[in-house]
């Protein structure tokens, strides 16, 4: 650009931002949100956790099933809460050739992509500083970053759930018909984890609501939406039941097993509710605040439907808090809550901008990447302060490197507490069937007589039946101690022969490594 100045041409330089495509410059917050989530989730290092090493384990055995008809030695499907041949293969799959690192950066891909997608989804539904600071929201609250580092089926359930969500919203406008873009991603999500159909509902509730909230006029937009809300309930509906039926009584055992009719327990609600508010609280705190900014914005112009959608949106992050209450239970509950919270960080975004009149900073001037990035940074400590706890499983390391010279690919028993872990790193090896737990053990004894728990623990050990037996005393430490008295007693048999530290966030535990004389 060049500009007279009396007799003099001078070129001006147009801003840096003025330079770059709009469409880029218009991206940089979300970029800037997704580095940060890079990194906060790249703190988190251990080796693999006890689900991680048992689904890509799964996945290994399925896929040699699949290719070369070679048993897997276990029925995946009647307890598995997901299909053992979706996720798991596809794991088994990049930990071939990438490790286990590989895999779970399969799970960071697929984290970056769902908080892309509430940055366009909360964009569409409100407006672009909600995108902001929504997507910020999610990206740097902890069970975001806690999936983001870990091997499991919910990373991709999540992504999936979003993809959906994504596509309701933005196909409102769109002839009725393209809202059945948006089952099958459903229909997947319910498959890769069960647990994830809770959620179906809102997204049919946001198809029909998303007509109404987004119109130009009202006109006949809610039938319209009710249309749009029964066919994407009825493709969904046919899609799942054709999977199960396709299935075969396998999966759908462990569908009712882990899912439907899951056995109840007895922790108090005021942990499971302690939990929620650590993992999640805030969010939907603003969620709320968000649903009353949404209400009182639209209010005049567009009716009841904006806040009813907001309304929707926001509850939806209290499902696996009431859920797991039922149950009785906070297993799994920090990476449950993550699921609600996809939904629930648009509205939030929406009331943190709202409020605070984000809309009004010109994002030319950095103004508001800079406020996101500070309240992202300010969120982040506390994130990591609540994540970094439940990512400190003991360091198997020390103990897998003590096992491996042990172990031996034939007809062998070992007897770990939680041989997950080892029998995945260790599985070339040693086969599967090899492994025993402390967590359920059926032994027939000389006279052929069947036995389960502490007897038959009992039998096997003094028949010598176990080659190594691993305790760490965990999960099972009440039974630990009993089979240590037993290994310790004179003539068991059996000799103590390392006893391994293995590092955790809480300190250090350690391996006891038994051997049969």
């Amino acid at each position: 650009m060049t500009t007279a100045v009396g007799t003099r041409t001078e070129t001006l330089t147009p801003p840096r931002a003025a330079r770059l495509p709009h469409g880029l410059v218009g991206r940089l917050p979300l970029v800037a949100i997704l580095m940060l989530q890079i990194i906060l989730a790249y703190r988190l290092t251990n080796t693999a956790f006890q689900d991680e090493a048992l689904y890509v384990f799964a996945g290994h055995r399925e896929l040699g099933l699949l290719l070369h008809g070679t048993p897997t030695y276990d029925t995946y499907a009647s307890y598995f809460s997901g299909a053992p041949f979706l996720y798991p293969v596809a794991a088994a799959v990049i930990d071939t050739a990438l490790g286990l690192e590989g895999v779970r950066a399969f799970s960071l891909i697929l984290m970056l992509g769902t908080t892309a997608l509430i940055w366009t989804t909360a964009r569409r539904l409100y407006d672009r500083p909600a995108a902001i600071v929504g997507a910020a929201l999610f990206a740097v609250s902890a069970p975001t970053l806690f999936l983001s580092r870990l091997a499991t089926y919910d990373a991709p359930a999540v992504f999936l759930l979003a993809l959906a969500l994504w596509i309701v919203v933005r196909t409102a406008r769109a002839p009725v018909f393209l809202v059945l873009l948006a089952a099958p991603p459903l229909a997947l999500a319910a498959g890769v984890k069960y647990a994830s159909a809770l959620y179906l509902p809102t997204v049919i509730a946001v198809a029909v609501l998303s007509v109404p909230t987004t119109a130009a006029v009202r006109g006949r937009v809610w039938l319209r939406g009710a249309l749009r809300g029964l066919l994407l309930l009825g493709a969904v509906s046919g899609l799942i039941a054709a999977g199960l039926a396709a299935a075969g009584p396998g999966l759908r055992s462990g569908l009712s097993q882990t899912t439907l009719n899951r056995a109840t327990g007895t922790e108090p609600v005021s942990n499971i509710l302690r939990i929620s508010a650590v993992w999640g609280g805030w969010v939907f705190v603003l969620a709320v605040v968000g649903i009353g900014y949404v209400a009182v914005r639209s209010a005049a112009s567009r009716g009841s439907a904006p806040a009813l959608l907001a309304a929707s949106l926001a509850a939806t992050a209290l499902l696996a808090t009431i859920y797991q209450t039922h149950l009785g239970t906070s297993v799994s509950l920090h990476k449950h809550i993550g699921f609600g919270l996809l939904f629930a960080a648009p509205v939030a975004g929406a009331g943190v901008a709202g409020f605070a009149r984000l809309d009004r900073l010109r994002t030319a001037s950095g103004a508001l990447p800079g406020l996101v990035l500070g309240i992202c940074t300010l969120l982040a400590f506390y994130a990591d302060h609540a994540v970094r706890p439940m990512y400190g499983w003991p360091n198997s390391t020390p103990m897998v490197a003590a096992l491996r010279p042990l172990v031996h690919n034939g007809h062998e028993h070992y007897l770990v507490e939680e041989n997950e872990v080892p029998r995945y790193y260790l599985r070339d090896r040693t086969e599967p069937y090899e492994w025993l737990t402390t967590y359920f053990f059926q032994h027939s004894d000389k006279t052929g007589k069947v036995l389960t728990g502490l007897p038959a623990y009992r039998a096997a050990i003094t028949e010598h039946y176990f080659d190594l037996v691993v305790l760490d005393f965990g999960p099972t430490a009440p039974l630990d101690a009993q089979l240590t008295k037993m290994l310790k007693a004179p003539g068991s048999g059996y000799r103590l022969i390392d006893k391994v530290p293995g590092q955790t966030g809480h300190g250090t535990s350690y391996y006891s490594i038994w051997q049969r004389s």
